[in-house]
């Protein structure tokens, strides 16, 4: 397979991968009751308002918090391996291109680009899973709060904030790791990359639509 086929079904695969990403922010900002993310961003609001009217729901709220905080965790866990996965798999197309010689002799090749866009996209998950970690963790010390005390109203509008960026933070970690496959396809197999990428969209439409019962 030629470099310039390679190169082609690379930046096919990536291309997919963003027109549908620019294509799903247009339709948030037009209509965001439309997208599943929008919804339960939504609703992870109203979950946080309802339970602070209701007295004895502080374990609860925290109970539910923690399961989150874990999901966050693991998919954080899941990127980070995958990076270091994804570096070991780049350096020795790194050392061969830049490592030895003259730097200007060095060649940048399209599976060399696909292992760097492999990289950002698993580092990406990572900032965003931990970041959600992070706001998890301080909506569980609000929702821990008496519903009754002064401190809880005071702090009650910043656990909201934080649920939804914690939610929607969390969501785009896991978009990101779906990512990976159509990137590792293409590296694997070049002419694979366009059809792993039109199936995840295809299954990322799945669950972005919303749908109220």
């Amino acid at each position: 397979m030629t470099n310039t086929t390679t190169w082609l079904t690379g930046l096919i695969t990536v291309a997919i991968l963003l027109v549908y990403e620019a294509a799903l922010l247009l339709v948030e900002r037009r209509n965001p009751a439309r997208l599943a993310r929008s919804a339960h961003a939504t609703l992870r609001e109203e979950w946080f308002a309802a339970l602070s009217k209701q007295r004895g729901s502080e374990i609860l709220a925290v109970q539910t918090l923690r399961n989150s905080l874990m999901s966050a965790t693991m998919t954080a866990s899941t990127a980070a391996l995958g990076l270091m996965g994804a570096a070991t798999l780049a350096a020795p197309s790194l050392n061969a291109s830049f490592g030895a010689g003259d730097v200007n002799s060095g060649q940048f090749t399209a599976r060399l680009a696909l292992e760097l866009v492999l990289m950002t996209v698993l580092f990406a998950s990572l900032v965003c899973s931990a970041m959600a970690v992070r706001y998890y963790n301080h909506a569980g010390f609000i929702s821990s709060m008496p519903v009754d005390s002064d401190e809880r109203g005071r702090w009650a509008p910043t656990g909201a904030v934080y649920l939804r960026r914690a939610g929607l933070l969390y969501s785009w970690g896991l978009r990101h790791l779906l990512m990976v496959a159509p990137l590792l396809a293409s590296i694997v197999y070049p002419l694979a990359g366009p059809v792993a990428a039109v199936i995840v969209v295809v299954a990322l439409l799945g669950f972005d639509r919303f749908t109220p019962a």
